[in-house]
């Protein structure tokens, strides 16, 4: 199944409020780490064993705190057993540096008061 790359030429890109991130990710590293980008990827190392994904579910609980968020708030679109894959964070709080500076928060106008 071919899956639509939403990100264009870039790592991440976002949908409304949800971030979409594409990951090169390495198991069974020394260390979990967050890497530098590699094209349209960003590169995510974690110490779990790439046993039926579960090198992937350790991978959204190391993210998961990098981005303010709940476990429960990163989805894994596709690449949940392959180190090809693409995770959708949903309202993230903080980013990483390597995501540059975040969007611009849109608040709404404040109502006028009448005197």
């Amino acid at each position: 199944m071919q899956h639509r790359n939403i990100t264009g030429d870039s790592f991440f890109c976002w949908d409304g409020d949800t971030l979409v991130v594409n990951i090169l990710g390495k198991p069974a590293a020394r260390v979990d780490a967050l890497g530098e980008p590699l094209g349209n990827q960003l590169r995510v190392s974690v110490k779990a064993k790439p046993e039926n994904g579960k090198a992937t579910d350790h991978m959204v609980k190391f993210l998961a705190p990098l981005f303010g968020v709940r476990v429960a708030d990163i989805e894994v679109v596709f690449g949940q057993e392959n180190v090809n894959k693409q995770l959708r964070i949903r309202s993230p709080t903080t980013l990483p540096a390597v995501f540059g500076a975040p969007p611009p928060v849109r608040t709404p106008p404040k109502p006028r008061r009448g005197h």
